[in-house]
């Protein structure tokens, strides 16, 4: 009971902590990329089926993330050495080079802080997390996912989007929100507000839903 008190639960909108981890790239502080976006990941040990398959799924979205001013880093409770030993062979037997960095967290400090070690799973592997993280260090969305099975970058790269694009445009992402399609228009506050909403240009469904297109 009490290894499991150690863990913090991070909960959305909350300042996510700082640490400092050594990484295939040197040693780094999740600080030292305030002021851009970022994505932080875990997965449950190196030399893994399903692990392998997505380091090379997220490094085909690399670019993209790039594109939109986020930085990946991933995580598990495994040693350096066995990350570069990893990462050389997915680069030799599958001609995929990783080109993030990934924290090596055998004290699990970095886990335990994120909350990212579930007893029912593992005691020793960090289930598959994702933290959407803004420039401001927030935590602003967040996915489980349990050991046997991997996650679907497309939705990876429609969150951080659809996050992007809500900060920019100060509205809503409706169910399945894709780039292109019309976003949601805050409800009206008012009763006054809510009575002029027909009449103010919007996809009219209801005084509190309406959508709109985004400049392109």
């Amino acid at each position: 009971m009490e290894e499991k008190c150690e863990q913090n639960l991070p909960r959305i909108g909350d300042k996510v902590p700082d640490f400092e981890a050594v990484t295939t790239q040197g040693t780094i502080k999740l600080s030292d990329f305030k002021g851009k976006w970022v994505i932080l990941f875990s997965h449950p040990a190196d030399f893994t089926p399903v692990c392998t398959t997505e380091f090379i799924a997220f490094a085909k979205i690399y670019e993209e993330l790039k594109k939109r001013d986020v930085q990946l880093i991933g995580l598990s409770i495994d040693s350096i050495y066995s990350h570069i030993a990893w990462l050389r062979r997915i680069k030799e037997k599958l001609g995929v080079e990783i080109p993030f960095p990934v924290i090596a967290d055998l004290d699990m400090k970095v886990a335990k802080l994120f909350g990212m070690i579930h007893h029912s799973e593992s005691t020793t592997a960090a289930v598959r997390c994702v933290f959407f993280i803004d420039p401001d260090m927030a935590l602003r969305a967040m996915v489980y996912y349990p050991l046997n099975v991997g996650r679907n970058m497309d939705e990876v790269l429609r969150v951080i989007t659809a996050l992007q694009t809500a900060d920019k445009y100060k509205v809503a992402m409706p169910a399945n929100w894709n780039i292109g399609d019309k976003v949601i228009v805050p409800p009206p506050s008012t009763t006054e507000a809510a009575e002029k909403r027909a009449s103010e240009g919007f996809e009219y469904i209801d005084w509190f839903l309406c959508k709109k297109d985004l400049p392109e």
